[in-house]
């Protein structure tokens, strides 16, 4: 019996997809729910798993076609045992099964689409740094290893009679590389917000220095019973959710000639990947406690590395941050994610001297950056709402008082 293995319903929002990578050929065998291909979107790369355990018997669609919901990828023999390979095949398969058991010992641990990669590229993991918390590697870890440029080969040495060298092009080389789906609609989105929005940037900035005895008086503790590291994400967001109460506008949107007043607050949290800069959305964030935040902008950050990450999470959202500071950005002027109406930005923390009652005095300070859109959002609700913000990372009691 053939069972036909077709392009998994996509969301409402997505249109098609790109396959990027079979990972299976005519004639070899698969479980059942075992992935077969990588669809990519706009937004996530999606598994395609097979419906039943067999043989490969077709692939109807090439690795780099525009795919639909619904479109036919490959033909699977139900049940059928898979073609007897021949000794070298099987010494060879043998061989990457062995070496990835063995790299995985020498390295860390893997996720099963990393252990997948390594298999099939007969890599050591140990040469490969894994992202993932307690050192996992990751899909997007093997990838980047992957990616990297393989040392050229040394040159021969010149035969009788020698030619005429050609003229040297060291450093003129050009590689012309298409632009990944997500990296295309990245770049469109951002070129949208600054066609359709009047954007304008507010500046700050805050002392962290009553945040940083917080954190260090308290994070043993809290790692120790929540089971993650109390980091600056939890705090800004709570202090961004305190200022958007206050000033509803910057947690609204343009639809037409309406402004749409959420009375929800979605935070968006900008996540970097190697495949580019993705928004997960923590769903009414003002019901979650720090540990909650903290534990879903971690899980949020090693999904979206790994490829992992739902489309569901990375619609909607109402207001975002995004931290440039962990590259060791000083300042810069975000892009709202829209429909959004603003986005807040976070930078390094950097010691300066400052005057503090009447005496400079050096302090951990870090430049606040409010990006909004000047159609429905004034200049004094910006710098009012920027200033909210700073108020509650200074004296983070105030978090606690909401005041």
């Amino acid at each position: 019996m053939t069972v036909e293995v077709r392009v998994p319903q996509l969301p409402e929002s997505v249109a098609d997809a790109t396959l990027v990578a079979w990972h299976k050929k005519p004639g070899d065998a698969v479980g059942r729910d075992e992935n077969l291909a990588d669809l990519e979107t706009d937004k996530v790369v999606l598994e395609v798993p097979s419906p039943v355990a067999g043989v490969i018997r077709e692939l109807k669609v090439d690795t780099g076609t525009t795919v639909t919901s619904g479109e036919l990828l490959a033909v699977i023999a139900e049940g059928q045992a898979a073609t007897p390979s021949s000794p070298a095949d099987k010494a060879s398969a043998a061989e990457k099964t062995a070496a990835a058991e063995k790299s995985e010992a020498a390295g860390g641990r893997l996720s099963p689409a990393a252990r997948r990669l390594v298999e099939e590229n007969s890599l050591d993991a140990g040469r490969i740094a894994g992202s993932g918390r307690d050192g996992l590697i990751t899909k997007g870890d093997v990838q980047q290893h992957l990616e990297k440029p393989a040392a050229a080969p040394a040159p021969e040495a010149p035969k009788a009679p020698a030619a005429k060298p050609a003229p040297a092009t060291a450093g003129r080389a050009e590689q012309r590389v298409p632009m990944t789906r997500l990296r295309a609609r990245i770049a469109q989105r951002l070129v949208e917000a600054q066609s359709t929005q009047a954007l304008l940037t507010t500046f700050n900035e805050a002392d962290m220095h009553a945040l940083n005895e917080l954190r260090a008086r308290y994070k043993d503790a809290f790692e120790k019973r929540h089971g993650v590291r109390l980091g600056f994400t939890s705090f800004f967001v709570k202090a961004c959710i305190e200022a958007l109460r206050r000033f509803p506008v910057v947690n609204a949107s343009v639809e037409g000639n309406d402004i749409v007043y959420h009375e929800y607050y979605d935070i968006g949290v900008a996540v970097s990947t190697d495949r580019g800069l993705i928004v997960p959305i923590l769903r009414d964030a003002d019901l979650m406690g720090f540990a909650d935040i903290e534990k879903a902008v971690g899980s949020y950050a090693q999904r979206a590395r790994e490829g992992s990450i739902t489309i569901e999470e990375l619609t909607g959202g109402t207001f975002s941050i995004t931290n440039g500071g962990v590259f060791g950005s000083l300042l810069s002027t975000p892009i709202v994610n829209a429909p959004q109406s603003a986005i807040l930005g976070m930078h390094k923390v950097q010691q300066r001297p400052v005057v503090v009652d009447g005496q400079v005095v050096v302090r951990p300070m870090m430049y606040l950056a409010l990006t909004y859109d000047h159609r429905i959002i004034d200049g004094r609700e910006a710098v009012q709402f920027l200033v909210a913000v700073k108020e509650a990372i200074e004296d983070p009691s105030r978090l606690l008082l909401q005041v």
